[in-house]
C-alpha cells in the first residue's frame, strides 16, 4: 500500500530534534536511534530505508549520491534521498515540512532532492 505523505528516516548525522519537530506536526519520522541502526553503514541505512518505505534524510552528500547511482545502475528502487545542508534543527525541519507539503511519497520514489 502506498502512502500519501513521505515517511522520513533520519540518518545518524541528522539531529533527533528534527524528528521531534516533524512528529509534533503529525508526520511519521524515524531516526537511526529509534530503528536500532546506530553505527550501521550508509549502505545498511539505505537498505533499512528501502525495506521500510522511507525517504532517507542525510547530510552525507558524497556517499548517498554514490548509493543513488548504484541503485539506478542495478535497476533497484528506493523511496527517495534528501540531502540537506547542515543548519539548525528548526530550519531543517521547516525545509522538510515544505517538501511534505509539495511532494507525495510516490513522487519521491527514486529521487534525490537537495535542501
Amino acid at each position: 500500500m502506498s502512502r500519501l505523505f513521505i515517511h522520513f528516516y533520519l540518518d545518524e548525522d541528522v539531529s533527533v530534534i528534527v524528528a521531534k519537530l516533524l512528529r509534533s506536526r503529525g508526520f511519521e519520522t524515524t531516526t537511526t536511534l529509534d530503528a536500532g541502526q546506530l553505527g550501521a553503514s550508509d549502505a545498511e541505512q539505505m537498505e533499512f530505508a528501502v525495506a521500510n518505505q522511507c525517504t532517507i534524510v542525510t547530510h552525507n552528500r558524497a556517499h548517498f549520491e554514490s548509493l543513488a547511482k548504484e541503485y539506478h545502475t542495478a535497476g533497484k528502487t528506493h523511496h527517495g534521498i534528501v540531502i540537506a545542508v547542515r543548519r539548525p534543527a528548526n530550519q531543517l525541519a521547516q525545509r522538510l515540512l515544505i517538501l511534505l507539503d509539495n511532494v507525495t511519497s510516490e513522487e519521491m520514489r527514486d529521487q534525490v532532492r537537495y535542501i
